[in-house]
């Protein structure tokens, strides 16, 4: 492709006017092999910011970063349905989701991220397993999902590179909130996976990236729409996320209570839209199961440790423990009316569960357990959090992220439902 200037890509976008389908395949393409310089697509990222894009242009800016790179082929004998979560904090439901949609008769191949910032990563929990590896080949990645029906692995280096660049530049330039980047960001990644059918986990409050509902349904829309354009059935459950989910916060202590989930206890917030992510993959891939009863039989664990075990892992050995556990008091009686997700996500990073920077480490065995939950009873001097950490210089941190992040007061409102709406694309 030639003929174009990427200054008349930028001027075009940045006067209000719609990018043809030639000058997004032209500069997404140019810029992936170095033709268009940095500064330039950050000015055409922040055009867009500020000015926008059509859902015909964000569908084909999609496609363009998809066919900067490979597009996996997976041919299996199961149908194949994949799962996005946009984060939260205490987020760990793809790990005893993949293993009980694949006991379902689904083949899940769920390539996942890491941590940044107040979020965590998938990768990062199960790195907490002993043994347990996150990079696998594609041929390891489709005899897993012949075998077991599920992997978590991270995404090979040839699916949509043009992302990862793109990705890099928002995160310094701050265009990170674009709706159109972010949703062909997501879906770029996902379509290039080659699962026959998505479900997306759009979440919305104080621990996730759209604060308000509306958000959220406009990033849910927007990403279904991709789907459906790029022949993928899309599915959108817009779900809250001011409340930690489940107990646990941070790499061990999630995998720990997933493993819970996935042996039939665990958390009611996490068992209930672990099932309803459940449902909605297993109806994309036309499968008549009932993932609670399937979730309750321990099918599902038995899957766990089939899917652990393939990837290096022990999932029978211990995880590790941290070296300093500092517990946080109930400061009055009455009952917890409150716990911010985004207070309790940043203490947990700050006790090193999560990075700054993409190149930083994180301790496994870092997080926060929250030992009550809204609508719970506490008694004035009992433990009410309690901060996992091998760096105990880091607490004072930890506690100054929490402060005003917890409320006890004579009584609090029942907690609404987590699930708030579902939004549908049909192919």
């Amino acid at each position: 492709m030639s003929g174009f200037a990427a200054v008349d890509v930028i001027r075009t976008k940045r006067d209000g006017g719609r990018l043809s389908d030639e000058q997004i395949d032209w500069v997404v393409d140019a810029y992936t092999r170095g033709e268009v310089a940095e500064e330039q697509m950050s000015a055409l990222a922040m055009a867009i910011f500020l000015r926008g894009m059509d859902s015909a242009e964000i569908s084909r800016w999609t496609g363009a970063m998809i066919n900067s790179g490979e597009r996996l082929s997976l041919s299996v004998s199961r149908p194949t349905v994949d799962k996005h979560s946009t984060g939260g904090v205490g987020d760990k439901i793809t790990l005893p989701l993949a293993p009980l949609v694949a006991a379902c008769g689904a083949a899940v191949p769920q390539l996942s991220g890491r941590g940044l910032g107040h979020t965590g990563g998938t990768l990062d929990k199960l790195e907490s397993i002993p043994g347990w590896r996150a990079s696998l080949s594609t041929a390891e990645i489709q005899a897993q999902l012949e075998d077991v029906g599920a992997v978590v692995c991270a995404a090979t280096s040839g699916l949509a590179p043009a992302d990862k660049k793109l990705y890099a530049l928002r995160d310094v330039t701050s265009t990170v909130e674009s709706i159109p980047l972010i949703a062909s960001s997501i879906m770029s990644k996902k379509i290039a996976e080659g699962a026959s059918g998505l479900v997306l986990d759009v979440k919305f409050g104080s621990g996730a990236f759209m604060k308000t509902l509306d958000q959220a349904r406009s990033l849910a829309s927007t990403l279904t729409s991709i789907g459906v354009a790029h022949g993928v059935p899309t599915t959108a459950l817009l779900t809250d996320m001011n409340v930690p989910l489940g107990r646990a916060v941070g790499n061990a202590v999630e995998v720990a209570e997933s493993v819970e989930v996935l042996r039939g206890g665990g958390p009611s917030d996490v068992v209930a839209l672990t099932v309803a992510l459940a449902r909605e993959m297993l109806a994309l891939a036309g499968l008549d199961a009932d993932p609670a009863a399937v979730l309750a039989s321990g099918e599902a664990y038995e899957t766990w440790c089939r899917m652990i075990s393939a990837q290096g892992g022990d999932p029978s050995a211990p995880l590790p423990t941290p070296s300093h556990v500092h517990t946080v008091l109930a400061p009055a009686s009455g009952v917890l009316a409150s716990l911010d997700a985004y207070a309790v996500g940043v203490a947990a990073w700050r006790l090193g569960a999560g990075r700054a920077r993409k190149e930083d480490p994180v301790q496994a065995a870092a997080g926060v357990l929250c030992l009550a939950k809204p609508g719970d009873p506490v008694t004035e001097g009992e433990p009410l959090l309690e901060l996992h950490t091998d760096t105990p210089e880091a607490v004072p941190a930890a506690l100054a992220a929490l402060e005003g992040g917890f409320t006890v007061a004579g009584s609090a409102p029942a907690p609404g439902p987590i699930v708030r709406e579902t939004i549908r694309g049909t192919v």
